[in-house]
């Protein structure tokens, strides 16, 4: 039997653990109708979707080395992250573990057309979260600018009063702690270490070395507020004395903490194996006498001298390979085909409609308790906790009709076929990654032939002539090395087999 886990989150302090169980009872039902066993839930809650600073989306990542499932279920891939390239790098980790990525309320067939709506339900909800943003930032400005608390994760050190943030004492102590002894030239695994004696915890689990880092380097701690390029003075009250945090500021920049190096993407890393010894090929990176960086490259078995075959450098062969499958994929026949595919998949989507009958029936539960809880209130049944129950409900009701205007409006802008379209043009164009990652299992180098091998075949092939069909094509390029005074010249033979 397949074994699966489930990836759970929701954003908004305005959510409550109904959220999540609401996730969890989707996921579970999609799982039950598969055959897929679930063996653990990774929860993060109160968090946002567009980074990867999650303690648990990161756990699940790591635990997915271990090989121990097979699948990861989330109720909608927006939950699994709002951001298009930390979506491709993350599933590419997972994949290469073994794992899928599979949406409980969103149907993606399990072929390269498939891959391509995917790619474009990720990109229309990273563009619907910034679009949203946008129209809820201007509502908001009034708010912030009047000092009120708008939402959101709510800094640890701070609590919600009515509308305001206040300090939160016990937990502003740690945050002062932290400053004043990293002022002092305390080393952070000290302060780590303190914090863990004195049994002092960040969300439930122990403070870790970023966190740390995140609390010194937040000037919000200060009393300062940036939005819109305005300084809110009002939103934050201050923790942490003015000359404090400048001096604890100075000596984070001066130690650099946290500051990464350009990572260099190394499109067909993993993909490619010499055709004469059989070793991998792997990315290389050097530097010449004059200091530039040189990126190629290289079969493992020329570093141990018992393998000829020549170093490629790493745009020539990266350019070759994509422009070979973006142009198989824009010819008119395939793209025609695919386009149509896509709108079909649209079409089941909206017929489905999983995720506002949801919605719904999440909203008909929180009004059937609201009602309950008035009638109580009404008989004279008052407690402490009416208030505050009352409170959660009604903020939960509020929560629940956004969403159902997202997911209305989402259903009301049906893409056209001719934004299917460009946005397959444009996919094409922005993801060469996403498209390597998915469609090729490997290719064969030699330093006169390129064999490229596709996962599985596609069969759109309307002329019955090409798609993506066995065939061998000559080819010649020219291109000029700065490094040599004479053009170089690749005589290659791209066999495309499936």
């Amino acid at each position: 039997m397949k074994t699966g886990v489930n990836y759970l989150r929701y954003s908004s302090e305005n959510q409550t653990e109904q959220s999540i169980e609401g996730q969890i009872r989707v996921c579970q039902e999609y799982a039950e109708r598969n055959g897929i066993l679930i063996v653990a839930n990774y929860i993060d809650r109160a968090m946002t979707g567009t980074n990867d600073n999650r303690p648990d989306f990161q756990r699940m990542i790591k635990d997915s080395a271990k090989r121990e499932w097979d699948y990861v279920l989330v109720y909608k891939f927006d939950r699994f992250s709002r951001n298009k390239y930390e979506t491709a790098i993350y599933k590419k980790a997972l994949r290469d573990n073994g794992v899928k990525v599979i949406s409980a309320t969103e149907h993606i067939p399990d072929s390269p057309e498939g891959i391509i709506f995917e790619s474009m339900l990720e990109g229309y909800a990273e563009y619907y979260s910034a679009e949203l943003s946008q129209k809820v930032r201007r509502g908001m400005n009034e708010t912030r600018l009047k000092g009120n608390y708008t939402g959101g994760h709510i800094l640890y050190g701070y609590k919600k009063q009515e509308k305001k943030l206040v300090i939160d004492e016990e937990r502003a102590e740690v945050v002062r702690f932290i400053f004043e002894q990293y002022s002092i030239g305390v080393y952070v695994k000290n302060i780590l270490l303190e914090l863990d004696r004195r049994g002092v915890t960040y969300k439930g689990k122990p403070f870790v070395r970023s966190t740390v880092y995140n609390i010194l380097k937040n000037e919000k701690y200060a009393g300062i507020y940036h939005f819109n390029g305005q300084v809110i003075e009002n939103m934050f009250p201050q923790i942490v004395p003015t000359d404090i945090f400048e001096k604890v500021r100075a000596k984070v920049q001066k130690n650099h903490y946290g500051k990464r190096s350009v990572q260099v993407v190394y499109l067909l890393r993993n993909k490619l194996r010499c055709g004469y010894c059989g070793r991998s090929v792997n990315a290389e990176c050097g530097t010449s006498q004059n200091g530039e960086k040189k990126y190629y490259y290289k079969c493992l078995g020329k570093k141990h001298h018992r393998c000829n075959k020549s170093v490629i450098r790493k745009d020539i062969l990266e350019k070759l390979v994509l422009d070979k499958i973006v142009s198989e994929l824009n010819r008119p026949q395939i793209m025609n085909a695919v386009v149509a595919n896509l709108m079909q998949i649209q079409e089941q989507q909206a017929k489905e409609a999983s995720a506002l009958n949801m919605i719904l029936k999440e909203k008909r539960q929180t009004e059937t308790a609201l009602n309950n809880l008035m009638a109580a209130i009404e008989q004279g049944i008052i407690s402490n906790t009416t208030n505050k129950r009352l409170h959660e409900l009604e903020s939960k009701q509020e929560e629940l009709e956004r969403q159902m205007l997202i997911e209305k409006s989402k259903l009301a802008l049906q893409l056209s076929e001719d934004t299917v379209r460009k946005f397959y043009t444009d996919a094409l164009k922005a993801e060469p990654k996403l498209l390597i990652d998915c469609l090729i299992k490997e290719i064969i180098l030699y330093d006169d032939k390129i064999e490229i091998y596709f996962n599985s075949p596609i069969k759109i092939s309307p002329d019955e002539s090409r798609g993506f069909t066995f065939y061998t094509e000559n080819i010649k390029i020219t291109y000029k090395d700065p490094h040599r005074s004479e053009p170089v010249v690749i005589r290659a033979v791209f066999e495309m087999k499936i």
